[in-house]
């Protein structure tokens, strides 16, 4: 499995930006597709953004955060991005990244596809 450390989380104003980032361990990184997902208080976890394992690959995102948030990958850093613009105050959650079960698994959404986590980063965004 690849070990995942998310990073880049703070407290941030409505409208502001913040990046966030998720080091991989393992030599496999570039097979893995990469996903963010996020849990608010009192809410169950949901996806975020995903990218496919190939560099400059497909990439989905929840519709809240189209046009706002840019997912992204180093696969030579084994890193994955997380760009989070206009920041809402309904973004304020815990953000985690996570891979699949198994490498060069397709682009999906779905929470159980993922079997690696991170430990989560908190996003605070006030009004």
């Amino acid at each position: 499995q690849v070990q995942l450390v998310e990073s880049g989380g703070g407290l941030v104003q409505a409208g502001g930006s913040l990046r966030l980032s998720c080091a991989a361990s393992g030599p496999t990184f570039s097979r893995y597709v990469m996903g963010w997902f996020r849990q608010a208080p009192g809410k169950e976890r949901e996806f975020v953004a995903a990218i496919s394992w190939r560099s400059g690959g497909s990439t989905d995102y929840e519709d809240s955060v189209k046009g706002r948030f840019t997912i992204s990958r180093d696969n030579a850093k084994n890193t994955v991005y997380l760009q989070m613009n206009s920041l809402k105050p309904e973004d304020t959650a815990v953000y985690y990244c996570a891979a699949p079960y198994a490498g060069f698994f397709p682009l999906t959404r779905r929470i159980a596809d993922f079997g690696s986590w991170g430990q989560g980063t908190q996003v605070t965004v006030s009004s």
